[in-house]
């Protein structure tokens, strides 16, 4: 049975559809593969549903009579923080989806609807049983672009919406923490572009000085400044033809963002020294680990560069909130690594790669790579165990939480009540916790 295994419950999947027929459709297939569905017809009886009792997944629609599956999927975040939404969109209308997934949506489904498309993003959500297939480790946009690995939820989500994206011409903006792998999407984008002949063309915005950072973008006249011998072009012209990737589009002043702006709306900018207009063919794809939205409130960003940004924004997901896909990334970090110094990688115990996932990883997927090369080349060809990675591991505050989580789910053999009860915290509390520290099939599934 896809939804348990034996002894255990079946999973609990709310279908709310106002459409009767397709109602009826997902409650048939779905409790064909197993699991336990409840359906509402309209978004305030999903509202009394949630209310009446925790699901383990919520299938709304988004376009409903009264309250909207928007409204469905805020009250299921406010009631169930743990239980993942996946909303249904009709074909076409990703921008609605992508609002749903700024407001804490996990996924998207669009219709019609494919079932095996539905029964492998339901398994994706609720832990992939025996006997099912596995969604790919490893995405690979192309030849060129470096691959995407891990198959969370959260990132495959993401991943879906770069693919729906990349083949138009719509302004990006990548959001996440440092080191979550934006320039990795940056560059998928450009390879699954039509745009994809012309250059890819990297910039971080943080790393040039302020005073510097015109003339880097748009290069400059010849005799525009002192040691201007020649006419230089910028990363607008370089990037001619192709993608222009800003990352860390936040750190850029109050002039050069209104330069940006008018690149955005008439496609056209200045060199530095010049007063004719020159043409930007370029695709934009911007990148930030600070709230845009705080800064515009701020005064520190321009709120109609921001609008333009945010069309079409795409929020990859932290390390610590994904620390299923540790281990994948391990084997693939340490094969580049290796590849790269010409060692021979170090095989790492079970226990050392549970350390690795315990811990928070402030610096996301850049710093387990930091960690893994100074294994490789400490420990090369050497069978890796926790104690000696832990010499290497630097701790930081926070790992604690997700080990001790662990032990109380174990210690209670899954039961969440207890385990609860167990680490002192509310059972709500520990629903969000084991949501937010990727434990949610840990040691196994068991209905809430």
């Amino acid at each position: 049975m896809a939804a348990g295994g034996v002894g255990e419950a079946a999973s609990s999947v709310l279908v709310v559809e106002d459409r009767e027929s397709l109602r009826r459709m997902l409650e048939r297939a779905l409790g064909g593969e197993g699991y336990q569905v409840g359906v509402a017809a309209d978004g305030e009886e999903g509202i009394r549903r949630l209310e009446e009792r925790p699901w383990n997944l919520v299938l709304t629609d988004l376009k409903l009579p009264g309250c909207s599956g928007l409204e469905v999927l805020a009250q299921a975040r406010r009631l169930h923080p743990a239980t993942p939404v996946v909303v249904l969109t009709a074909y076409g209308t990703v921008a609605t989806a992508v609002e749903a997934m700024k407001l804490g949506a996990a996924d998207f489904l669009e219709k019609p609807l494919e079932l095996d498309e539905l029964f492998e993003m339901v398994r994706s959500h609720l832990g992939v049983g025996a006997g099912t297939e596995a969604p790919p480790e490893v995405f690979r946009a192309g030849p060129g672009a470096p691959p995407i690995v891990g198959r969370h939820p959260r990132l495959r989500a993401a991943l879906r919406l770069l693919e729906r994206v990349a083949p138009t011409e719509t302004t990006v903006l990548l959001t996440g923490e440092s080191g979550t792998g934006k320039e990795l999407f940056a560059h998928a984008l450009h390879v699954l572009s039509p745009r994809r002949d012309g250059p890819f063309v990297a910039v971080n915005c943080a790393a040039i000085p302020e005073t510097l950072m015109e003339n880097e973008l748009f290069g400059h006249e010849r005799g525009a400044f002192t040691g201007a011998h020649r006419r230089e072009p910028g990363r607008f012209a370089r990037a001619q033809g192709g993608t222009l990737f800003l990352d860390e589009i936040g750190e850029l002043s109050p002039a050069v963002q209104g330069k940006i702006l008018r690149v955005l709306e008439e496609r056209v900018y200045e060199r530095v020294g010049s007063a004719t207009p020159q043409h930007a063919d370029v695709r934009l794809v911007a990148a930030t680990n600070r709230g845009l939205r705080q800064m515009v409130d701020a005064g520190e960003f321009r709120s109609d560069l921001f609008f333009r940004l945010d069309v079409f924004p795409i929020e990859l997901p932290p390390l610590r909130e994904r620390a299923s896909d540790v281990a994948s990334l391990v084997e693939h970090l340490l094969r580049h690594l290796g590849e790269r110094h010409g060692l021979a990688p170090p095989q790492l115990t079970d226990r050392a790669l549970e350390l690795l996932a315990d811990q928070p990883w402030p610096g996301n997927v850049r710093q387990l790579a930091n960690v893994l090369e100074r294994a490789l080349i400490l420990h090369p060809d050497d069978r890796l165990g926790a104690r000696q990675l832990g010499e290497l591991l630097q701790r930081v505050p926070g790992g604690e939480e997700r080990q001790a989580i662990r032990e109380a789910l174990l210690a209670c053999d899954g039961d969440k009540h207890r385990a609860a009860e167990r680490l002192g915290i509310s059972y709500r509390t520990l629903l969000r916790k084991v949501r937010q520290h990727d434990l949610a099939g840990f040691p196994r599934y068991r209905q809430e």
